[in-house]
Order: C-alpha cells, then structure tokens, then sequence
C-alpha cells in the first residue's frame, strides 16, 4: 500500500454522475484543457485478501484503458498529496452536498 518509491501519490475526490469518486494518482496537473484537471499514472491496489471491494472494481474496470481523464475544475472536491496510497472508491453523494459555482450568468426573463 506504500509507494515503493519518493514519487507523490495524490487523493483526487471529484464528483461525477452524481456520485463521490475517490482516485488515486501519480501525475496530476492543470492540464492543457483551460477549465480542467488532468490527472494520470492511476494507483490501484493490489488485493491480498479474499475480500473484494465492489466500488474499487467498478472503477478499475472504468478506467482500465484510460491513462489519462481530465475533469472539470468545478467538479473537483479536493486534491490531497498523501503519504500511502487507500482504496479507490466510489461513493454516492448525499443530499447536503450542493453544486458549485452556481451559473455566473442567466438569461432574462422577460
């Protein structure tokens, strides 16, 4: 679970389809997209044990072929540099946690 090297390992939480996802990754920038997080070199456990954890699987099997996403800006939860790599996960999204930034300009109603 540790990082068998000095590399960084970043938690990346964002939100898609409506449910918490919870990465974590090796690179991670800016990205060239202005408005987006790319993020890269995806970490995923190892299991030793018999206890599989369905979330983890359903992102593995998500982004098995991908080696780079890049997610909206105002999507992003939180991005922490972490010490050992966790589980990947994926969470469904309460009913206190509320968009943001609302839309900056709307139409008039006239």
């Amino acid at each position: 679970m540790s990082t068998p090297n000095n590399d960084p390992i970043y938690r990346v939480q964002f939100v898609s389809n409506g449910e918490r996802y919870e990465l974590y990754v090796r690179e991670l920038s800016q990205g060239s997209l202005f408005g987006f997080v790319e993020i890269g070199d995806f970490v995923w456990d190892t299991h030793t044990s018999v206890v599989v954890d369905p979330s983890h699987e359903k992102l593995k099997s998500e982004f098995s072929d991908v080696t780079r996403t890049y997610v909206p800006m105002h999507n992003v939860l939180r991005i922490d540099a972490v010490k050992r790599q966790g589980t990947a996960k994926i969470t469904p999204i309460s009913d206190k946690v509320t968009a943001f930034p609302n839309p900056i300009y709307t139409p008039k109603k006239e």
